[in-house]
């Protein structure tokens, strides 16, 4: 009697070969499902140092045209890591190829550019992912449960902050508006703004903005009030000219609910019960993290659903737009419904 045969591997092409695709490389280099089967990128010394250091690339393709790749190689899915603003034709390309796609953050720059690839990944059938982290990292996690559940009541106000030494990635093409479509805010601000968003499941009505470059091209730092439907207010605040090792990341969410409260602070989460004092949730309390490339293969294989989906890459700009907008003016500005 033969053995069950093997199930086909997920054959993947990465369009974009920086420091970031090398992240998500090493990952899906651990997946048995998943392979590697092209890579794609500008630069020659970036496919390069990709095919030195994520094992199994050794001998694969090379492409500087992303387009010219997805007609020539048979791939079952794409990863996008590039500069933001050619997200959004990167992804349409894959979608109308029958590819999934797996897109770093942020989505798209624009809200035109997100409700249309909405739009088309749902006529697609395809699989469309944001490489929103927080949505697969225990802390995280555990909170949108306990308000999905309405353990402790609704949230009635939120209060966030990022802070990064952000500043030095401004001399990069994170610094040039037609690469990049926006500074901190659409970077790594992006993060926290689904955080909230997808932790909560507020849906923003007014937004009002401080802005300020510190000297760039593009926002460093922001300042951000929110009013949510139903009555509930936040804050959202986001530091890119901060203290600390470059790059590294620090931020705390904090969510009053009606009956107790949540703090998430450096991937700690504390939880209060009506009047009671807060008290850390132990690790083992929290639900199991995995990382995104491990959840886009659980989704293609149908062994899991899609938990970042297009739609909250349509969140995240409505309310970044928003905020840059009411910057810009000095007013409010209001924000439509999701549909």
């Amino acid at each position: 009697m033969k053995g069950k045969a093997m199930p086909r591997k997920i054959r993947i092409g990465m369009i974009g070969c920086g420091g970031n695709a090398h992240e998500h490389g090493r990952r899906l280099a651990q997946i048995p499902e998943a392979e590697i089967v092209a890579i794609c990128d500008v630069s020659t010394e970036a496919l390069e140092a990709f095919k030195r250091t994520i094992p199994g690339c050794e001998n694969i393709p090379t492409y500087n045209d992303y387009t010219k790749m997805l007609k020539e190689v048979e791939m079952d899915a794409i990863e996008i890591s590039t500069p933001h603003t050619l997200h959004y034709e990167q992804i349409m390309a894959g979608l109308e190829h029958g590819l999934h796609v797996l897109c770093e953050k942020p989505m798209v720059c624009t809200v035109k550019h997100a409700k249309k690839v909405v739009q088309a990944a749902r006529e697609s059938k395809k699989h469309m992912m944001i490489s929103y982290q927080r949505h697969f990292i225990g802390p995280y996690v555990y909170a949108h449960n306990v308000i999905k559940s309405n353990q402790i009541g609704a949230p009635h106000f939120v209060a966030s902050w990022q802070g990064q030494n952000w500043m030095f990635v401004t001399k990069q093409w994170r610094g040039d508006p037609a690469l990049s479509g926006g500074g901190q805010l659409n970077d790594s601000g992006s993060h926290m703004i689904d955080a909230v968003l997808w932790i909560t499941d507020l849906q923003p009505v007014e937004v009002f903005a401080y802005v300020d470059n510190r000297g760039a091209k593009v926002d460093a730092v922001s300042a951000i009030s929110v009013k949510f439907a139903g009555g509930a207010t936040g804050n959202i605040s986001i530091v890119g000219d901060s203290c600390g090792p470059r790059g590294k990341v620090y931020e705390e969410i904090l969510i009053w609910c009606r009956n107790g409260q949540l703090i998430i602070r450096e991937n700690n989460l504390f939880r209060r019960d009506g009047d009671a004092e807060p008290y850390l949730v132990p690790p083992e309390g929290l639900p199991k993290t995995k990382d995104p490339d491990r959840a886009f293969i659980d989704l293609i294989l149908g062994e899991a659903p899609n938990e970042v989906p297009p739609e909250c890459g349509l969140k995240v700009i409505q309310l970044t737009e928003a905020a840059w907008e009411s910057a810009a003016s000095g007013k409010p500005v209001r924000i439509r419904k999701v549909r």
